[in-house]
């Protein structure tokens, strides 16, 4: 997918996928950055895959041409999100480019390459999921040693780095 001209529509509640079979059958591209969250329900982890951001999804589509106008009246979709109506403006190339850069063809978010030793993280993803931790080492293989205080005990654990997020410092 290339960064060109790509907008923002504000979704439906639960209204993602039959917003992207529409938009798919109206020939428009659409983009959900996404990345794969550990929860707890009902006692157990269930993994899956939760927007980057929710409520929202990339449209690509030339302002230029006629018909984007249909975007609007999707299935799926409430509205285009534009600062003027009836001439968008997409969203800046750099931001896009960077976002697809970020995610494979399967639209999931890949780790940020930049963790140092001593960054505060946030186990998103497996049995430690919503665990608050600090890096202790970057090893190789895009995998990071984290340390828990589990029961009064110190443990190290060895994650993917796809599995945590930077928390703001």
């Amino acid at each position: 997918m290339t960064p060109d001209n790509w907008f923002v529509a504000q979704l439906k509640p639960n209204g993602l996928n039959e917003a992207r079979r529409n938009l798919d059958r109206q020939r428009f591209r659409s983009f959900v950055p996404k990345r794969q969250e550990t929860r707890r329900q009902r006692g157990k982890l269930v993994s899956k895959d939760v927007s980057l951001f929710p409520g929202y999804i990339f449209v690509r589509f030339d302002p230029e041409q006629p018909g984007w106008i249909a975007i609007n009246n999707t299935r799926g979709i409430t509205r285009l999100v534009l600062p003027r109506p009836n001439r968008p403006t997409p969203l800046p190339r750099q931001l896009m480019a960077g976002l697809m850069a970020r995610c494979d063809e399967n639209e999931h978010l890949a780790a940020a390459s930049a963790f140092q030793e001593g960054d505060e993280v946030r186990v998103v993803s497996g049995p430690f999921a919503n665990y608050v931790t600090k890096i202790e080492k970057i090893e190789d293989g895009d995998r990071l040693r984290l340390l828990f205080d589990i029961m009064g005990q110190l443990t190290k654990v060895t994650v993917p780095s796809v599995d945590v997020e930077r928390l703001a410092s």
